[in-house]
């Protein structure tokens, strides 16, 4: 009964993907009918994700890790799962007859990704990837009527295919130096064998698939095709709630090194500082909204490696709360994106203008998760760069903090072109009204409300990522 109750968030991912399963094999297809048992099996879903937080144990011949960390790392995964299907009330860009297949490879993959956090042993990691990587290849492949983004599906697997056959190679050169495939265990030999090449080698391998899901350069090469290329539902998916998964695995992955090796911690510097200048950099020329949001993506994914390179309590906490401040910020602009292009097209920046008369609200949600994302008070985004570059001073980074700033000044260029465009600009032709039903306005409330809130008194949010930090093996 134990066992049961240990692995429920999971167990109630399965039950979403047989209800939709069953759906999926039926001649007919209530599009309503679908929306809600997805909305109430993701609501119950996080419900259970929420209730089992306490729990801790091993599952699986201790392959399985259930602790504060990994159940911390869930409850994000089933929030932003909720909030994806949410928003999938108009889910214009799937055909109506694949909106069950849509739902059933989501839980599927949510499944995939909660199994993810919780691994502790190679192989099984390696399975809880490729559980979630290949739901995404074919959520990415199933927008409709989009003849010239179809080679993006495509793209996507076969550069994620490599990115896994990297995965297990370095795998297997861990099994060889330490010869065991238990992080528990790992994490005991490595420090003594990592200036071995072969131990370097293999980590990065290993990391390498993790890098890819993170889109860390220059493992980033899918990530603004991919965004571009899906339905708006499933790239606010990828941009979300895929990110926790792959955040949570790089910090359990990168912890487990210790922070031996001179060369494995100069390439994470490395990759930090080519991820934040690159990701910056090409945002600025971005017109498309999801490509620009992609670019900025991968100069997040290095601003959380600041806080993993500190490998110390302090610096993982700070990567988690930087994580969840992503979440919320990222998903508060893609929902507004979602809003205004509700036919399901690809939203270009200048398709911004006049938002503030179109719909206030929507223009201050978009405004505030901007500024969050460029990490200005007092927002969540402001405090989650703050934690974060005092636990890289700490550790004595101060080029590598200098150089993160200098990198959030240049973001704010790209942020306020888009904040422009929905306040200063007026549209070259009228646009259609914005349509915001009651539940949209709530939910832009509670972030705009919550990004706020929680980047002013964020003391019980940083305590919280710090206890699931202790909580590491």
């Amino acid at each position: 009964m134990k066992e049961l109750i240990l692995f429920a968030p999971e167990l109630s991912y399965t039950l979403m993907a047989l209800v939709f399963f069953w759906l999926a094999i039926q001649k007919k297809v209530d599009q309503g009918r679908a929306y809600m048992f997805a909305l109430v099996l993701s609501g119950l879903g996080l419900a259970v994700a929420v209730l089992c937080a306490g729990q801790q144990g091993m599952l699986f011949f201790d392959a399985y890790r259930i602790d504060l960390y990994s159940q911390l790392f869930k409850i994000l995964l089933a929030l932003g799962t909720f909030l994806v299907i949410f928003s999938c009330s108009e889910l214009k860009g799937i055909d109506v007859r694949h909106h069950p297949e849509f739902y059933l490879f989501i839980s599927v993959c949510t499944l995939g990704m909660m199994m993810l956090v919780s691994a502790v042993e190679l192989l099984t990691i390696y399975v809880s990837i490729e559980l979630s990587s290949y739901s995404l290849y074919l959520l990415v492949s199933m927008r409709r009527g989009e003849d010239r983004y179809a080679e993006t599906g495509i793209k996507y697997f076969m550069v994620g295919v490599t990115a896994s056959a990297f995965m297990v190679f370095g795998i297997s050169y861990l099994f060889g130096v330490t010869h065991t495939t238990y992080i528990a265990d790992i994490s005991k030999i490595l420090p003594g064998v990592i200036n071995e090449p072969a131990a370097i080698i293999g980590l990065v391998l290993a990391l390498s698939g993790f890098f890819f899901k993170q889109a860390l350069f220059p493992f980033h090469v899918w990530a603004p095709d991919v965004y571009q290329g899906a339905a708006n539902q499933v790239t606010t998916y990828v941009g979300t709630a895929s990110k926790m998964a792959a955040a949570a695995l790089v910090i359990r992955l990168v912890g487990f090194s210790g922070g031996e090796s001179p060369v494995f911690v100069n390439l994470l510097y490395a990759l930090s500082v080519l991820s934040m200048t690159f990701g910056n950099l090409v945002a600025i020329i971005q017109k498309d909204l999801k490509r620009l949001l992609a670019y900025s993506s991968i100069a997040h994914a290095g601003y959380m490696m600041i806080g993993i390179l500190a490998m110390t309590e302090r610096g993982y906490a700070t990567a988690i709360y930087y994580a969840i401040a992503y979440l919320v910020m990222g998903f508060a602009c893609f929902m507004v994106m979602m809003k205004i292009a509700d036919d399901g097209h690809n939203l270009e920046i200048k398709e911004l203008a006049g938002l503030h008369k179109r719909s206030p609200l929507l223009a201050m949600t978009l405004m505030m998760g901007l500024f969050g994302l460029a990490g200005i008070p007092p927002t969540v985004g402001f405090t989650g760069k703050f934690l974060v570059f005092a636990a890289a001073l700490e550790k004595g980074y101060l080029v590598l903090t200098i150089i993160a700033m200098i990198n959030a000044t240049i973001s704010l260029y790209y942020y306020l072109i888009v904040i422009k465009a929905a306040y200063l600009l007026e549209p070259v032709r009228p646009y259609p009204p914005v349509r915001v039903d009651s539940w949209t306005r709530a939910m832009c409330i509670i972030l705009v409300v919550g990004m706020v809130y929680v980047g002013i008194f964020p003391d019980q949010f940083v305590a919280l990522t710090e206890a699931a930090a202790r909580s590491l093996p």
